[in-house]
């Protein structure tokens, strides 16, 4: 069976909604420390599983990227792309296929398929919710930032039932993002 991994950015309040510029990712170009340990990341992925409109916001932003020295559209072009959706008809973005069914059954299919790598979602607050209360996640790769928000949409929001985890792994960066994996206990 396959990996599901929620990767987020997230700040130290546990916010992982932008409201402010506190996540650039043309900026990673400066924090190559950061950036080498998601391509090493996205060596073990082949597959990325988004809601429509992180979708929307990847698809309008990345592939129009020609002078990216981060590697980032490079590999948004290249892997393979799941997109929940019951109103999106046309992906518009090579190598994305479009779940139009249960969010929940349709990913129980991917991470059953055979053979492939893990499958990551990121941003998609509310499929991260559903796929999180469907105990369907593996692991949870949190980019923490030295920001604090003060408000925001969380991944653990108050009144969600929050899974029992187990500390993975903890990774400082020379910038002061520290990267924590948790698995489910």
């Amino acid at each position: 069976m396959r990996t599901l991994a929620i990767t987020e950015n997230i700040t130290v309040d546990g916010s992982i909604e932008m409201l402010t510029d506190w996540f650039d990712p043309q900026a990673q170009a400066d924090m190559a420390d950061v950036l080498e340990e998601s391509h090493r990341q996205d060596e073990n992925a082949d597959a990325l599983l988004v809601g429509r409109r992180t979708f929307e916001d990847f698809r309008g932003y990345w592939p129009e990227q020609t002078d990216d020295p981060t590697g980032i559209t490079a590999y948004l072009n290249q892997v393979r792309k799941y997109v929940v959706s019951t109103t999106l008809t046309d992906p518009m973005w090579d190598n994305s296929t479009i779940l139009s069914g249960d969010p929940v059954e349709e990913v129980r299919a991917l991470k059953a398929q055979e053979g492939g790598k893990d499958i990551v979602l990121t941003g998609s607050i509310r499929l991260a919710h559903t796929l999180i209360a469907a105990g369907l996640v593996d692991e949870y790769r949190l980019f923490v930032y030295p920001v604090v928000q003060g408000g925001g949409r969380r991944l653990f929001p108050d009144g969600f039932e929050i899974p029992r985890l187990t500390l993975a792994e903890a990774k400082p960066f020379r910038g002061g993002i520290v990267l924590t994996r948790y698995v489910p206990a």
